[in-house]
């Protein structure tokens, strides 16, 4: 979830970016193999989630599915609604009990600042960090700004490919300028990426830190099923131990999803938070912008997707977009994924949607930075 901040103004105005009727460009026969580490029980019901995702989402008000299991331990399948009233959604499928939840639609947006900024330079991920900086802290493209606008997200871990250390976040907090359109440029390789993002410093690039450059094929979207976007760490200028802001080292190695597994992220707008894991394998579909404050660009149903509690948008909101997912230890807390999206709205019924970090790190042919 990105952020963007209105410019030439004293006070923070939460802008949030239009939300089209979804269009679907992905094929949904081309489903991501579901993951390895399925529970028991849930083998079946992803069978048949899977094979009734497509027609459920001819329905423009089905935004997702997914698979958890119930209180009672049965196996549930998900379907996420972007309204309430809904008619048509079977009870069971297949003899799989369905739960409906009325999420509103899956985006990856634009939020409002902080409540707590500004006054901790050591822990507050919008302050200007003394390098070298942490991650899990506000940044991103240099040039972000558009439309009258300037925008950012979450600076959230680093990675390592080869001997070459770089910063991960997502595709939409570092790349996705696509059009020339308000500030008649696009993101391009090269470019410095900088902390904090325009969003903290007054959308004055001038009073932020260049801390990265964008890549050659740093960016995974339109065409991967990740959300993800890396940029090459200047010397000097990142922490070389990985350490994320009020998390501290993780570790090198990392662990996949489980229903009910408790995780926490640090980011840029709602700091050190907590939820659980309440969905797996998820097919979502998400709408995404062309610039900052710009127009649609494209939707993109992704599948195999880790899904969290996200009650009111306190564990991922505007600006926490390319946190760094872990689980919830004090010591060495493996990656358990990417987070990048959730609910427009943030109702008790919000949820946040992140890649499994194992997919992300095989894109790129990397690993962790840790212990």
């Amino acid at each position: 979830m990105r952020q963007c901040r209105k410019l030439n103004i004293s006070i923070f105005l939460i802008f949030f970016a239009l939300i089209p009727f979804l269009i679907f460009f992905s094929d949904f026969d081309a489903f991501a193999d579901p993951p390895h580490d399925i529970p028991p029980g849930l083998e079946i019901a992803i069978e048949v989630q899977e094979a009734h995702t497509p027609n459920l989402m001819d329905d423009p008000d089905v935004v997702g599915t997914a698979v958890r299991f119930d209180s009672t331990g049965n196996p549930v399948i998900q379907v996420f609604l972007a309204n309430e009233g809904v008619r048509g959604i079977p009870r069971t499928l297949d003899g799989i009990k369905v739960e409906t939840r009325v999420t509103g639609e899956l985006v990856a947006y634009m939020g409002p600042p902080p409540m707590n900024g500004g006054n901790d330079n050591d822990n507050d991920p919008t302050a200007n960090q003394t390098t070298p900086i942490k991650m899990g802290t506000s940044g991103g493209w240099r040039y972000d700004l558009a439309n009258g606008y300037c925008c950012g997200g979450t600076l959230g871990s680093l990675i390592q490919i080869g001997n070459t250390k770089y910063i991960l976040s997502n595709w939409h907090v570092l790349y996705s300028d696509i059009v020339l359109g308000g500030n008649g440029i696009t993101a391009q390789t090269g470019d410095p990426v900088i902390q904090p993002g325009l969003i903290d410093v007054s959308c004055n690039q001038n009073n932020a830190q260049n801390v990265a450059t964008l890549v050659n094929g740093g960016g995974s979207l339109p065409g991967e099923n990740i959300d993800a976007g890396i940029a090459q760490v200047v010397p000097g200028m990142v922490d070389e131990s990985g350490a994320i802001l009020s998390v501290g080292t993780i570790s090198s190695s990392t662990t996949s999803a489980s229903i009910n597994q408790n995780v926490k992220k640090m980011g840029r707008t709602t700091g050190l938070s907590r939820a659980k894991v309440d969905g797996l394998n998820a097919t979502v579909s998400i709408t995404y912008g062309n610039e900052c404050a710009g127009g649609t660009a494209f939707s993109k149903i992704f599948t195999g997707q880790i899904v969290t509690t996200n009650r009111r948008c306190k564990f991922l909101d505007g600006g926490d977009s390319g946190s760094l997912m872990v689980e919830d230890v004090d010591t060495n807390p493996r990656a358990v994924g990417l987070l990048y999206a959730g609910s427009a709205f943030c109702s008790r019924f919000a949820i946040a949607v992140a890649n499994p970090i194992d997919e992300v790190l095989s894109n790129y042919g990397a690993s962790m930075v840790g212990n």
